[in-house]
């Protein structure tokens, strides 16, 4: 399975976990950036990552110092559904019920160690559909009402 990475200064180390982690994994992993903890703008990386998810058909994990602000660039994007999580819950419904494309993480909020099982349940979880897919339909139209 192919997974987009991208982050800002704020979340460089635990993309760099995640990255190693899924690799371990047999993940292969698209790097978007950034590479160092130097200070960089997250919204770059969010739309980078955004158009590449929604491209590909893929999902993408995307960290900044909260998964706040990487996660509103993303949600930019026509298509992109991204879920900035912090617990369990949250990242796996995210996927089961909301369908969601793209994890957000905060690297100054969620430590390594959850990071990667926030990330596992987030990959591992499959959309549900069912009723869920008439209210990701009305997600897409409001969406599609913006073009």
């Amino acid at each position: 399975m192919k997974v987009a990475l991208g982050a800002d200064h704020g979340g460089f180390e635990l993309k760099e976990a995640i990255k190693a982690h899924l690799t371990e994994k047999g993940y292969e992993i698209v790097d978007f950036g950034t590479d160092s903890t130097e200070s960089v703008d997250y919204a770059v990386f969010g739309e980078k990552v955004g158009e590449y998810v929604v491209k590909e058909g893929i999902l993408g994990i995307l960290c900044c110092g909260t998964g706040i602000g990487i996660s509103l660039a993303a949600n930019k994007v026509n298509g992109v559904r991204a879920a900035c999580c912090s617990d369990y819950f949250s990242a796996k419904m995210t996927r089961a019920h909301n369908n969601a494309n793209i994890l957000a993480l905060g690297g100054r909020v969620v430590g390594i160690g959850l990071g990667l099982e926030l990330v596992d349940i987030f990959l591992s979880t499959e959309f549900e559909g069912g009723r869920h897919q008439r209210r990701i339909d009305q997600i897409t139209a409001i969406e599609n009402k913006q073009k």
